[in-house]
């Protein structure tokens, strides 16, 4: 079969690059000039390096882009970081049972009830059994109003917003299931990984075209699809079948002949968009070496400050110490619609607490935003399957990893799994 892919995210690599082993000719394209969708790199001219426009990590059972990354002679390397929590002003290490226990802000029987209620999650292999609990709601249950409320709840409202009390508690078992202490990152970024995908797909006779945008689907015989180059040109292709990685309101745009009823199911989702800050320093800015510092302030405009450098060797980046400062909003939201010196001003006095010198050590700075980055999936009802009403086209998106959260190997696991589908259709 020729199969076309639209976005060279790590969905429709790896959709691509099974199917393409399996002897179909298959098509990708990508608006960007790079591959890699939201874990998309960037170099300065000084780094051996690249680095993700938004924070990337794999946890060590992050399995099938592991093994993809074996596939592709990708090496990976392990490191444990040190991962804290900015709780009342101060910086306390926060990523083991040994260091919860240590917690000085809990007495002791809250230190035990947290443990405990983490452990119920941890350890049990069934997220479909808290499907139907409110998160928010049985966390607080569980751990006590005063240990949920002064770690936790100004998480959720940090990462969900105005949506924090609609997110179901399997989403709260994926992330403590899935965390290992732990963690891996593709040597030389993921852009590096990207393109040994690439390829690989090249090698079994398949094409990629990047700057190149997918401007309509139409269905005759065949489905066809008119594309734009970075020239302008427009060109022509037909497929026998078609998956779909962006986003889907950018279905939406694309397929205006979808029916209204599927329409209206897209329309109904709603998601945050992320703003990402990266600060190249001189000097370390979290000088007790924490990667990861959780911001449990639900007045503060930032929800996580990242060291990337206090995880991987600032060797690689011309020894420049590299910080993203990370933050969900709405797209609608004042943050969201700020200029660059505006966001950096509305940061400062909150970085300052934690480095009140570390302006003089600014080389230059990066903002990136996105409209698009973390879906509200109250439940999995609200999930669409990979069959669309346009026969033979389908979709595979992050909105469709519940109860897991977005990240890299999820985008690996639905690309395989609609490449899967494709197949058995075949057979």
């Amino acid at each position: 079969m020729t199969i076309g892919i639209i976005g060279a995210g790590f969905t429709g690599l790896a959709a691509g690059y099974r199917l393409a082993k399996r002897g179909h000719k298959v098509f990708i394209f990508e608006k960007e000039k790079n591959p890699g969708g939201l874990a998309l790199g960037f170099k300065e001219k000084n780094w051996n390096w690249t680095l993700e426009q938004y924070y990337h990590h794999w946890f060590t059972n992050d399995n099938l882009i592991l093994n993809l990354a074996k596939e592709v002679n990708q090496e990976v390397i392990t490191i444990r970081p040190k991962t804290s929590s900015l709780v009342n002003g101060k910086v306390f290490q926060f990523d083991s049972p040994f260091t919860l226990i240590k917690f000085p802000l809990l007495s002791f029987i809250n230190r035990i009830r947290m443990g405990f209620s983490l452990a119920i999650f941890r350890y049990n292999p069934f997220w479909s059994i808290f499907e139907n609990y409110n998160a928010v709601q049985i966390l607080e249950k569980l751990m006590g109003r005063k240990g949920f409320r002064l770690i936790w709840l100004p998480l959720f409202k940090n990462k969900f917003g105005k949506h924090f009390n609609e997110i179901s508690a399997s989403w709260f078992w994926a992330r403590v299931r899935k965390r290992t202490s732990r963690l891996a990152y593709p040597k030389e970024g993921f852009l590096n990984f990207a393109q040994k995908i690439i390829t690989a797909i090249k090698n079994n006779k398949g094409i990629v075209l990047l700057e190149t945008e997918v401007i309509k689907i139409k269905q005759e015989e065949k489905i066809q699809l008119i594309v734009k180059n970075n020239s302008g040109k427009e060109n022509l292709y037909s497929f026998d079948r078609l998956i779909i990685t962006t986003p889907s309101f950018l279905f939406l745009k694309i397929a205006p002949q979808l029916p209204k009823r599927y329409k209206n199911e897209i329309l109904k989702k709603q998601s945050l968009g992320a703003i990402n800050v990266i600060l190249r320093l001189k000097n370390k800015f979290l000088k007790d070496n924490t990667y990861w510092l959780n911001v449990c302030d639900e007045k503060s405009p930032i929800m996580a400050i990242v060291e990337h450098t206090n995880f991987i060797d600032k060797v690689n980046y011309n020894n420049e110490h590299l910080l993203y400062i990370g933050n969900y909003t709405e797209k609608e939201s004042k943050l969201f619609k700020m200029s660059n010196q505006q966001l950096l001003n509305i940061y400062d006095p909150y970085l300052r607490k934690l480095n009140e010198n570390y302006k003089q050590n600014v080389i230059s700075s990066y903002i990136f935003k996105t409209p698009f980055a973390q879906p509200i999936i109250p439940n999995k009802s609200f999930i669409l399957p990979f069959e669309t009403p346009l026969s033979n086209v389908f979709l595979a998106n992050m909105e469709q990893v519940y109860p897991w959260d977005r990240g890299t190997n999820y985008a690996v696991e639905l690309g395989e799994e609609v490449a899967k589908i494709i197949e058995n259709e075949k057979n």
